[in-house]
């Protein structure tokens, strides 16, 4: 199934975000190594609520959650993501994809690509390192350079992507030096050259060559229904058309007709626990976000009222009897949040 939609801005208000744990702006290297999502002071009135990602891939240690918990916060939201992530010719290796930008400049979080100057080499893998550090002097001068910026997260997005060819450089010659270092094997270095030499053409260039990746990733997802998900609609593509004319391509888990309604599933599932975790949630929130601020919604040039549903499961019978008294608090502050912001909540086996 293939949506269009419109988004003009975004209207939500969480309600599951943890308190984040505040640091003075000498300490951000140590926010960084303790806390996925915190709130930095650089002076008594200025702060600005910063998440960070392990990697540039999503399915990773739950970057939506990390970015979910600064979204309360109500002045400047920044999230820091690898260009690139190499963790050795044993691990993986991944590049940062416009889709991910579009989305935080969707939420209005301004994005900075980093890169990654230093590792340990793994005790278990000979060809593998771990505990990536950020440059922490490049990080700072952006965190600076936003906080002076005076347009929209929209906008120093798009300026700073401009950027990330020169970015992709230094995270690929700062591997080397870790290579060299650690005597740890990296993946080949061509072919993540091919991938920097693209970016460097600039934003249009990655925008296409992210597009193409995505749009080819979108079609597998849409083709593949994951076990663990317990769904049983169809999958759909939701083109998103934005207030500058940019588009946006996602995927909803589940899409049903009832009327003049379509219904957009995403669709967390456990299979040990009696609720879904925390952090699977918030993911599932991050796309209701954007589900319950769509506008003008058509399929096939015919309009639909669009209707966003977090549908979570579970491997046995779904009860509230067997709930922890933290998960029933943490299902009563979502029925809350559902409510308010106008999306439903379905629980089922």
């Amino acid at each position: 199934m293939d949506l269009s939609a419109k988004i003009k801005g975004i209207k939500y208000k969480p309600f599951l975000c943890r308190e984040l744990e505040v640091f003075d702006s000498k300490s951000l290297e140590k926010a960084l190594s303790s806390c996925a999502s915190f709130i930095l002071k650089i002076s008594k009135e200025n702060r600005v609520a910063i998440s960070w990602w392990v990697s540039a891939k999503r399915t990773r240690s739950y970057p939506y959650a990390r970015v979910y918990d600064t979204l309360g916060f109500s002045g400047k939201k920044i999230t820091i993501i690898p260009v690139v992530k190499d963790e050795g010719k044993e691990g993986d290796r991944d590049f940062l994809q416009w889709d991910t930008v579009s989305l935080m400049s969707l939420l209005g979080v301004y994005v900075i690509v980093a890169y990654y100057s230093g590792a340990e080499r793994s005790k278990r893998y000979r060809h593998k390192i771990t505990n990536q550090r950020f440059d922490i002097d490049y990080i700072k001068t952006q965190i600076k350079n936003i906080l002076s910026y005076q347009s929209d997260a929209l906008h120093w997005n798009l300026v700073h992507i401009d950027k990330v060819g020169q970015i992709g450089r230094k995270a690929l010659e700062s591997y080397t030096k870790i290579s060299k270092r650690l005597k740890v094997e990296m993946h080949s270095r061509r072919t993540a050259e091919k991938r920097i030499v693209e970016l460097l053409k600039g934003k249009d260039e990655f925008m296409k060559l992210s597009r193409m990746l995505a749009e080819k990733a979108q079609k597998r997802e849409r083709l593949t229904i994951q076990p663990k998900e317990h769904l049983t609609g169809i999958k759909a593509i939701i083109t998103i058309q934005n207030y500058l004319g940019g588009y946006y391509y996602f995927t909803s888990d589940e899409a049903k007709i009832k009327g003049n309604n379509v219904f957009l599933i995403e669709g967390k599932h456990s299979k040990n626990n009696s609720l879904p975790s925390l952090e699977d949630i918030k993911d599932g929130l991050l796309k209701m976000i954007l589900f319950t601020n769509l506008e003008d919604v058509k399929i096939d040039s015919k309009k639909y009222n669009s209707v966003a549903v977090l549908k979570l499961t579970v491997e046995n019978h779904f009860s509230e009897s067997n709930l922890s008294d933290s998960q029933k608090e943490i299902l009563s502050r979502l029925y809350k949040e559902a409510k308010l912001n106008g999306f439903k909540i379905r629980t089922s086996k």
